[in-house]
């Protein structure tokens, strides 16, 4: 929130968003919340239902590969594509 505050003065937004998996943290949902309306922005957050990352996808990916007996070697060298 520091960042964030920082950045806004720096800039003078009024409009801040919330996405990502970080999204779901309600602490910090609250926090922007609360500041939002201290300092007159906009605040967008999407509704809890919304608020994923990957770790569903990656584990759907895993169980078919695990299900098709697709299986690396401790040697595999993991890639970004």
């Amino acid at each position: 929130m520091k960042k964030l505050i920082l950045a806004a003065k720096q800039t003078t937004i009024k409009q801040v968003a919330l996405a990502g998996g970080v999204s779901a943290n309600s602490a910090l949902r609250l926090a922007l919340e609360n500041e939002g309306k201290k300092r007159g922005w906009k605040t967008f957050i999407p509704d809890f239902q919304y608020c994923t990352d990957n770790a569903g996808m990656i584990a759907m990916a895993a169980h078919y590969k695990y299900l098709a007996g697709d299986f690396a070697t401790q040697e595999t060298t993991p890639f970004a594509r």
